[in-house]
């Protein structure tokens, strides 16, 4: 409605994006409940719930999550307990305190970061390389 049409970009996801758009849970917010986002969003409050966002998700130093992110990319400065898929990377800043599950394509961990997790990382790519080196071996 106010921007232009310049302020929209498809992402490789297939999904149009707006650019100059993101949503942001401020510190002292508390929401206990589930997100749909369709474009970036910012979490310097808490969250408790599951949250699914087609653009980049960032918890701030203050910010608090407990349950499951779905999102395209991920910048972790707080803290976070639960389950991370990021289709592209994960920025986990040296203030972060990360405990879970993560499914990740790319993954940044700077020194000081407390980073508890069962990580794996690469996805479908990861899993054709290798089904193709085995039949590479038996068929050689």
């Amino acid at each position: 409605m106010f921007g232009s049409k310049n302020d929209k970009q498809t992402a490789s996801n297939g999904v149009q994006v707006s650019t100059n758009v993101s949503n942001s849970i401020v510190e002292g917010t508390s929401i206990d409940g589930n997100i749909v986002a369709s474009n970036d969003i910012r979490i310097d409050g808490s969250l408790t719930g599951k949250l699914d966002c087609k653009g980049r998700v960032i918890i701030g130093q203050q910010g608090k999550v407990e349950g499951d992110i779905t999102c395209y990319n991920a910048i972790i400065e707080g803290t976070f307990t639960g389950n991370l898929s990021v289709k592209e990377l994960l920025s986990v800043k040296e203030t972060a305190v990360i405990n879970g599950d993560i499914v990740t394509d790319k993954l940044l961990v700077q020194t000081g970061a407390i980073f508890n997790v069962s990580c794996s990382m690469g996805g479908q790519k990861l899993k054709a390389l290798v089904q193709k080196e085995h039949i590479n071996k038996v068929s050689g």
